[in-house]
């Protein structure tokens, strides 16, 4: 039986006056399935994930979350759905707690199902420690396990990740990787990147995008079936125009 369609890019392009940002991006995700979204920086990633999650609005195309699509039913689309921006919005004076009980009630929750939650997350996240410090005086790593436990608060199917380990340190993006595959699980995550690294510990499939189209469709190991580096093959795949 197979399994369903909870990430579905349909011919979606983006045009920003005469510069095409996205150009016919098609592709589906089954849930499940944890996607690494490569591709040098300016390739397409960001505007894609923007279409995908309604912040943006298709020149052509459709893109469906959970099979709605989020340009007709945004709100529909965004209960099945967590979106970590690459710099997701933080209050410095608020702890961790406090953030997430405020974008929890922000969400609808409230009383018990928010305690809960709020616990849950904070627990997944590995936030114990620092829940009652000022998010201002936390290190870079933890700020990013606060975002991400922001997209986790309502307990969405389906996870966007953009740049979820920019600007941490290597240990630091031991723990996201880790809670990256914990999540996959039993969520469906797409997470974009154009750090090699990060494809072969964390990804089930590459999707591979240059000048804002998809170039490459496959597992991690077909990138190097030919013997090549990763770093040689993503030279090959950026080193001539669309």
């Amino acid at each position: 039986m197979s399994k369903p369609i909870m990430i579905e890019a349909q011919g979606l392009s983006k045009q920003f006056g005469s510069f095409l940002a996205v150009r016919d991006v098609t592709f589906e995700v089954p849930k499940g399935q944890v996607v690494a979204f490569l591709g040098p920086n300016g390739a397409g990633k960001t505007t894609t994930m923007r279409l995908l999650t309604g912040f943006l609005a298709p020149t052509r195309g459709v893109a469906r979350i959970a099979g709605i699509d989020v340009q007709a039913d945004r709100i529909a689309a965004a209960e099945h759905l967590g979106y970590l921006p690459e710099n997701g919005p933080l209050y410095p004076d608020m702890t961790p707690r406090s953030l997430l009980q405020f974008f929890g009630a922000a969400r609808g929750l409230g009383g018990r199902r928010l305690r809960d939650r709020v616990d849950a997350v904070l627990v997944q996240c590995s936030l114990e420690s620092v829940a009652g410090k000022p998010i201002g005086k936390l290190s870079k790593g933890f700020r990013q396990r606060v975002s991400m436990g922001q997209t986790l608060l309502h307990d969405p199917e389906v996870l966007i990740m953009d740049e979820p380990t920019s600007g941490l340190d290597p240990n630091q993006i031991k723990g996201v990787r880790q809670l990256i595959r914990e999540l996959g699980k039993s969520k469906t995550v797409l997470i974009s990147t154009h750090i090699l690294q990060e494809v072969q510990p964390v990804a089930d499939r590459v999707l591979f995008i240059h000048e804002g189209r998809i170039v490459f469709d496959g597992l991690p190991s077909e990138l190097t079936a030919d013997g090549r580096p990763l770093e040689e093959q993503f030279y090959r795949l950026t080193a001539q125009p669309v």
